[in-house]
């Protein structure tokens, strides 16, 4: 019997998602040997979303995490975690939901991103209202083009200008370089050696100008090994703990094991060649082209449409995959396809033994 496949897949209602907790475990056990010191581990729990699998986490040692929803980091609060870094700028309503995490969860030392001087007053403005000072990272743009500020002058008078705040005292920065994700490793490195450079030095200048020196919050997943040799850097994986089709192909340099699959069924046989799946659009993250799934029952399996709540395949031979037949798949991307699921079937030694809540999935849990 194949590692993925299910003795008690008949209790299982397709689509489903059933996440693989030996796998988890393994996949936080080889992240742990990648770095010389775990407490330099920042881990982004936009992946999961599930309360149990940070708790896996901590188990490891891990007490460092990063969010980017306020749902994501009340579920951190539930579950006592000691750290946790908002790497997402909260504007309107979100800064007030801040600080009722702030007040709600106050064993969880809570943070968040920054990157332009109107943002930061209004954060301060709320918290100091409160009697609050929160920690803040300047959010710097490092290549991505998304948030951020560029490293440099203006990022150091951001910092500088932040210490005069009274809801906020600067701590670090975070530079997140999402865009790098070339296959080859070492040109991956090359790039990102020249987007941290910056960063290194505005740092530099921020210790000259009289400040501790700044925790440097820097990468996600793809340039992990890179920044993981840097001394002292803090690292911020997240996808790792689960895996994906997308990155297993892309990052061949990193060998972490599918923890999470896709459960689908074969709902019509079309053809000689043709069969219909239960795998729409609702429930694998659709943002790239086809294939957004590798069935690993069905290697030869090419999507040729798909709807919300179908998925038409080609095969060499339809007789092989008869109505009811149980396809297993990896996706391509599984950060968003986790958000499509209340919840996750959890198993173990080749069975369904429990489900988790996707929790962080919702945009509010109580706050």
């Amino acid at each position: 019997m194949e590692w993925y496949q299910l003795t008690n897949a008949a209790q299982v209602d397709s689509p489903a998602i059933v996440i693989y907790e030996d796998r988890i475990k393994e996949n936080v056990s080889l992240l742990k040997t990648m770095i010389d010191d775990i407490q330099r581990l920042r881990i982004h729990v936009k992946t999961s979303k599930i309360a149990e699998v940070v708790q896996l986490i901590m188990e490891a040692g891990i007490t460092k995490f990063k969010f980017a929803t306020i749902a994501e980091g009340e579920m951190l609060g539930m579950v006592n975690a000691k750290d946790a870094l908002m790497a997402y700028q909260p504007v309107g309503p979100k800064i007030v939901r801040l600080l009722e995490l702030v007040q709600k969860y106050p064993q969880t030392a809570f943070s968040c991103v920054t990157d332009n001087t109107d943002a930061a007053l209004a954060i301060s403005e709320v918290f100091s209202a409160q009697g609050h000072r929160l920690p803040v990272y300047v959010d710097l743009n490092v290549g991505m083009n998304r948030t951020g500020i560029k490293p440099g002058q203006e990022a150091l008078e951001l910092y500088k200008y932040l210490d005069t705040l009274p809801g906020v005292v600067p701590v670090g920065l975070h530079a997140y370089d999402g865009h790098l994700h070339d296959t080859d490793m070492s040109i991956r490195k090359e790039r990102c050696d020249a987007a941290y450079a910056p960063v290194a030095t505005l740092a530099g200048a921020i210790v000259n100008n009289g400040f501790p020196p700044p925790d440097i919050v820097a990468g996600g997943t793809p340039t992990f090994p890179v920044h993981a040799a840097r001394k002292g850097v803090t690292c911020s994986p997240g996808t790792f703990v689960f895996w994906d089709a997308g990155y297993a192909a892309n990052l061949p340099e990193q060998s972490f094991k599918w923890a999470a699959l896709v459960i689908s069924r074969v709902i019509s046989v079309i053809d000689g060649q043709h069969i219909c799946s239960d795998l729409g659009h609702k429930s694998v993250a659709a943002e790239n082209p086809q294939p957004r799934v590798q069935f690993l029952n069905a290697p030869e399996a090419v999507p040729v449409s798909q709807s919300e709540e179908h998925l038409v395949l080609k095969v060499e031979n339809a007789s092989l995959y008869p109505v009811g037949t149980v396809l297993y798949g990896v996706p391509k991307h599984i950060c968003p396809t986790v958000a499509l699921y209340e919840k996750a079937y959890v198993a173990t030694h080749n069975a369904v033994t429990a489900n988790w809540r996707i929790i962080a999935r919702d945009r509010q849990i109580i706050i």
